[in-house]
């Protein structure tokens, strides 16, 4: 079978393992990324090295957040194109992604750097911080012109079939950034700068892959000029089917500059570099569960195009066991081992004893965040745009926000009621979540048998 055919015919369980390791394990490699370049930046800069990382995050997340966008909403239009077997759409949705992440990576690029001193400022940053946090962006800012285009081209060579392409391009540039980390923060000693420089160069290695593999024989889809002609209806389309990956993200951008502005006033900058360190230990938990999501959009696309519900059913089924079971195991490591987990980014007595307690509360509920993950990822494969994006922020925006506002001030809890509002906030949101699912499930198949 091809590729397509296998996504309508192929046995679930071996499909959904074949699309969601290549997926999860190149996630994972990125995650562990993240983690040693934090690691470098903790043991070679210092905590405060950790604080300036965690104001810059928000402006990687709003990176994140167009690439996403525009990626996963042209992955899903592509997944129900090649289900109903229009090719031609399909290679016209993929020329005008390219398009588009191309120039919204380029006005990520100049705005940001124009404006770089109040955004810091905005997203939490002290005179302290500040330095760190400005050295590394205006370096990241200058890959924001090309990033963009590898987070949205990852989604749509996944779309097609192809989750090992997709690693690959995730190693390759997670892989090198590790050894250009280590080379240009310790041997040569360019502290923050050297890590953002690192983080860029390994990007633009990502970039050459992607590029590569689309001009291919690889490739199902074949991008021609013409394919790049600007079509607004397709560009709308897929750029309101990609709003809730967008809201997402840019909810966790928003969501981290409140936090870290809350977390200046009750905890000052340790409170800042104890959220930067939990914040890489959570990514690193989750991204198992963002690799399954990611090989079950498109099988759930490609069969709800191609009309066969029972399919949809079954990989929204194995999609909820499977991240249950790697989010439980996720979080018993982490509520077994958080001092030596927190010990391997920096030596800082205060930062260890008190992100042991705070790691433990804001993983509590990690166990059944799969399942909120899982049903935001299929209205959006589905093309359902409003159920999605609700989904999306409600955990971050909807809940979240108001309770790490308000649980500091209760009874006087402070930096408690902070790591207090993430479990409240995950449970609250996989409750709407069930509820949800279930009511579009039980729609899907009455209209299927009527």
């Amino acid at each position: 079978m091809d590729r397509n055919e296998r996504l309508g015919n192929e046995k679930m369980m071996k499909l959904l393992m074949r699309l969601s390791v290549p997926a999860t394990v190149g996630m994972l490699v990125n995650a562990f990324y993240n983690i040693v370049d934090t690691i470098f930046i903790g043991k070679g800069i210092g905590y405060l090295g950790i604080g300036g990382l965690t104001i810059a995050f928000p402006v990687q997340m709003m990176i994140m957040a167009v690439a996403q966008m525009v990626g996963i909403g042209a992955a899903s239009d592509i997944s129900r194109s090649l289900g109903a077997k229009n090719v031609e759409r399909a290679e016209r949705v993929a020329g005008n992604s390219f398009l588009s992440v191309g120039i919204l990576g380029l006005l990520i690029c100049a705005l940001g750097l124009i404006f770089i001193n109040p955004l810091l400022r905005l997203f939490g940053a002290t005179d302290t911080l500040m330095p760190y946090a400005k050295e590394y962006m205006e370096v990241i800012l200058i890959g924001s012109i090309y990033f963009p285009v590898v987070v949205s081209t990852n989604n749509l060579i996944r779309a097609e079939g192809n989750a090992r392409a997709a690693m690959f391009s995730m190693m390759i540039g997670a892989l090198l950034n590790i050894g250009l980390d280590y080379i240009f923060i310790f041997p040569l000693g360019m502290g923050i700068r050297g890590a953002a420089l690192a983080t860029i160069l390994s990007q633009l290695a990502s970039f050459i892959y992607v590029m590569a593999y689309m001009y291919s024989r690889h490739s199902t889809l074949k991008v021609k000029l013409r394919h790049l002609k600007p079509d607004f209806r397709i560009i709308y389309d897929f750029m309101l089917v990609g709003l809730p990956s967008f809201g997402r993200q840019a909810a966790g951008s928003i969501m981290a500059i409140i936090l870290n502005n809350v977390l200046s006033m009750y905890g000052g900058e340790l409170g800042i570099a104890i959220y930067g360190v939990i914040n890489r230990i959570t990514m690193f938990l989750f991204m198992p569960l963002f690799g399954i999501v990611q090989g079950m959009q498109p099988i759930a696309g490609y069969n709800y195009g191609a009309k066969k519900i029972d399919r949809v059913k079954e990989v929204v089924k194995l999609s909820i066991i499977a991240t249950t079971v790697f989010a439980t195991g996720s979080t018993l490591i982490g509520m077994l081992f958080p001092g030596f987990i927190i010990r391997l980014f920096n030596d800082d007595e205060a930062l260890i004893a008190h992100g042991v307690f705070a790691l433990r509360i804001v993983i509590a509920m990690v166990p059944i965040v799969g399942i909120q993950i899982v049903g935001a990822a299929l209205f959006q494969s589905l093309g359902k745009a409003g159920p999605s994006l609700f989904l999306t922020l409600s955990r971050q925006m909807i809940f979240f926000i108001p309770l790490v506002l308000v649980f500091p001030r209760l009874y006087g809890l402070g930096l408690f009621g902070i790591w207090l509002a993430f479990p409240a906030a995950d449970l609250l949101s996989t409750v709407c979540t069930v509820i949800m699912l279930k009511r579009e499930m039980n729609q899907v198949v009455y209209l299927a048998e009527s």
